[in-house]
């Protein structure tokens, strides 16, 4: 099947917020790749470093309460230290390890097909009153799956609404604000959990070594988003988005769509099977967790802390929890014939994690360089110093992380880049107004998410574009953003009203966290 051309939409007319979105396309193409972007920065970097160095500097270090010096890290020694720590700074550098272990499991259950038969289990099952919350719940659940989302549920979100006869537009709208516009939401933790946090913590040593946080800091939070999410984008799909969509005509062909098939028999043996070891894997860690003197434990006799082999275990949990229901499954249902095919699925899992290991030794490289040089506690020391005398309200704070980071996301659409950017500013600063790394975490995959699905910049907007076009030839890059539009400002806005209510309410974020920090 030829590849329907990408084009703007004749219908929509040129308007000032479309000729801003054009704007943003032209400037984010014109952006180096997020790995050359690194490199740059880490030769800034070292060119301001050399600048700065002889600048006397009235900030207090507080890590030494000495007053903050800059390191010129073109010195000779410098730079000898930086090449002899070249590899120990890549290998040692937190993402890295956890994600890449995440993924070895994610992908054997992805390549035995668990992941999708059991999306599609829990679509077959959804009553048709229920089909927008169910579609929006499955999105925030693929998020598991890495990019299940975007080339199954999405497609399959056209399919279902136009069987159940509605406008299938709507179908994929609604999945893609699940899975794009709600991509920190979820119920399940993920990759994304530890990789964010591990930069959170990077960038937290910048100014404090000792601080630790917890790869779940933010689970109870965006388990709680989730629902939230899941509500407004409902609301939004059927009181908004589909009426507006009624004067779309279907006009595609339709034989070129996406089928939706039932689970066969097979399939249905091998989710019986996986949900059994589930569950099973469940007791036993619970029962094991459960005595006081359980080795799960912390010294203190706590599951909780955040010394807790439990704690520590959490990327470990991960692997094990895509891993052997994947493997139940695959072996039951007959995809996976041998222990071949499951280090096929790691193996695969590994070959599409070939770039973003690539960006991580250049991540690595700019953020060791970073807080060796002082530049980034400097940053942090005046820029909350002038934070603190504009008298600005934590709260406000806060949402400006929100902000800042959708307009951010426009034009860096990787989360795990663009945190790797902000992160070294954005937490020790806030670190320096008394607001915890966990709650800049929190923040930021607010403001990471709600803009997802407007930026043409986004790896997956021309594929959502091409499945539009399947159903209404017209359709193009303005349909898709006038369609998400109304998903993107109401989650921003919503979502973070949410966040200082939940703040305000005392909720914890997640394991291990705290809402303030002592300098």
């Amino acid at each position: 099947m030829t590849t329907p051309t990408i084009r703007p939409d004749p219908v929509v007319p040129r308007s000032s917020f479309m000729r801003f979105l054009d704007a943003v396309e032209r400037i984010g193409n014109r952006l180096p790749d997020p790995a050359v972007l690194f490199l740059i920065l880490l030769i800034a970097v070292w060119v301001l470093s050399w600048l700065l160095s002889g600048v006397q500097w009235s900030a207090i270090d507080p890590r030494s309460q000495a007053p903050l010096q800059v390191n010129n890290l073109l010195a000779g020694a410098a730079q000898t230290t930086f090449y002899a720590n070249l590899v120990k700074t890549f290998v040692g550098f937190h993402p890295l390890g956890v994600v890449l272990v995440a993924m070895l499991g994610i992908g054997v259950a992805e390549h035995a097909g668990f992941i999708r038969a059991g999306l599609r289990a829990l679509l077959a099952v959804t009553a048709r009153r229920l089909l927008t919350p169910m579609l929006v719940a499955i999105g925030i659940l693929s998020h598991t799956a890495v990019d299940a989302g975007y080339v199954l549920v999405v497609p399959l979100g056209a399919v279902i609404f136009h069987a159940a006869g509605r406008h299938p537009l709507a179908g994929i709208a609604a999945a893609f604000a699940g899975v794009s516009g709600g991509f920190s939401a979820t119920f399940v933790p993920a990759s994304l959990d530890p990789l964010l946090q591990g930069l959170s913590q990077a960038a937290a040593h910048i100014i404090d070594p000792a601080v630790v946080l917890n790869p779940l800091n933010n689970f109870f939070f965006t388990s709680a988003s989730a629902l939230l999410v899941i509500g407004l984008g409902w609301w939004i799909t059927d009181r908004i988005v589909e009426p507006r969509l009624q004067a779309l005509a279907v006009d595609g062909d339709l034989a070129q769509a996406p089928s939706f098939d039932p689970l066969t028999a097979a399939e249905k043996r091998g989710l019986r099977a996986a949900v059994i070891a589930m569950i099973l894997g469940a007791l036993l860690l619970a029962l094991t967790a459960a005595p006081e003197t359980s080795p799960w434990r912390s010294p203190a006799g706590l599951l909780s802390a955040g010394d807790a082999p439990l704690m520590q275990s959490i990327v470990a949990f991960i692997f094990l929890l895509f891993l052997l229901p994947g493997v139940v499954y695959g072996f039951a249902a007959g995809t996976l014939r041998n222990s071949h095919d499951v280090i096929a699925g790691m193996t695969h899992a590994m070959q599409g994690m070939g770039y973003y290991i690539v960006m991580a030794f250049f991540a690595a490289q700019f953020i060791y360089a970073f807080g060796a040089s002082n530049l980034g506690a400097l940053i942090a020391i005046e820029g909350a110093a002038g934070l603190q005398a504009l008298a600005v309200p934590a709260g406000a704070t806060v949402i400006g992380i929100v902000l800042l980071t959708g307009f951010v996301n426009l034009f860096v659409g990787s989360a795990s880049a663009k945190w790797a950017l902000l992160a070294p500013i954005f937490v020790p600063m806030l670190m320096q107004l008394g607001i915890s790394p966990d709650l800049t975490q929190a923040a930021y995959r607010i403001g990471d998410s709600s803009t997802n699905i407007i930026t043409p910049l986004m790896p997956y907007f021309p594929l959502v574009v091409v499945f539009c076009q399947r159903y209404v030839k017209s359709s193009g890059i303005g349909t898709v953003v006038a369609m998400m539009l109304p998903y993107s400002l109401i989650f921003l806005a919503a979502w973070s009203a949410f966040l200082l209510a939940y703040w305000g309410l005392g909720l914890p974020l997640g394991l291990g966290a705290t809402y303030g920090y002592t300098p």
